[in-house]
């Protein structure tokens, strides 16, 4: 297999994200033929998508309120499911010190190190399945994670335990069919500009919420 930095790098072109315009990334400019090649390279069909080649909706509304208000990410911060590590950068951009980027994908993992390089940051990554572990970080932050059930119920579980723990527990999220309906504060809402190619509107009406224990 093709080292994960190079495959990145090779497919993918830096851009910024509409909402976000202060941060660079490596993303796709289309999807299809990136899911292909990320099939080919693994040699094995029907692999997740290429999240990380992405900016989500609510990857950018949550990166969108961490750069506007600062203050939120002091301590330990947790970006889980990073994918493309927009939200980490906008921590580490905030002030945070210390951050780990999880997300259980490889090339993922590759593209937020590239990433962070870009915008002038060393960040951690783990692709360790962090859910009902230990519970080490003063913020999580997690964007555009609720759009499947399993993963879901499994996830929200645990930040609620984590939330009761003490720690600030804050989502970014554009009415994704399993996000939760209560035990929320909304603290802010946008509008995100994102592709037909991977939602079914150009505008998605994007909320970060705080999650309550």
């Amino acid at each position: 297999m093709t080292n994960p930095h190079e495959f990145v790098r090779a497919n993918t072109a830096l851009m910024t994200p509409p909402l976000v315009p202060e941060v660079k990334l490596h993303l796709a400019t289309e999807v299809l033929p990136l899911w292909r090649l990320t099939e080919d390279e693994l040699q094995e069909r029907g692999v997740p998508p290429p999240y990380w080649a992405f900016a989500w909706a609510g990857g950018q509304a949550l990166a969108r309120y961490v750069l506007d208000h600062p203050d939120i990410v002091g301590g330990a911060v947790l970006d889980f499911g990073s994918g493309s590590g927009l939200v980490a950068i906008a921590a580490a951009m905030a002030g945070a010190t210390s951050i780990l980027a999880a997300d259980i994908d490889h090339f993922a993992t590759a593209a937020i190190e590239l990433n962070a390089q870009a915008n002038g940051f060393e960040i951690d990554t783990t692709n360790d399945d962090l859910i009902d572990g230990y519970c080490g970080w003063d913020t999580i932050l997690v964007g555009d994670m609720c759009y499947e059930r399993p993963l879901a119920e499994r996830l929200l579980a645990w930040l609620r335990a984590c939330a009761a723990q003490g720690t600030t527990v804050l989502l970014g999220d554009p009415g994704r069919s399993y996000f939760p309906k209560s035990g929320l504060e909304k603290l802010a809402g946008y509008q995100v500009q994102v592709t037909r190619d991977l939602e079914d509107r150009e505008i998605r009406d994007t909320g970060v919420y705080r999650l309550m224990g």
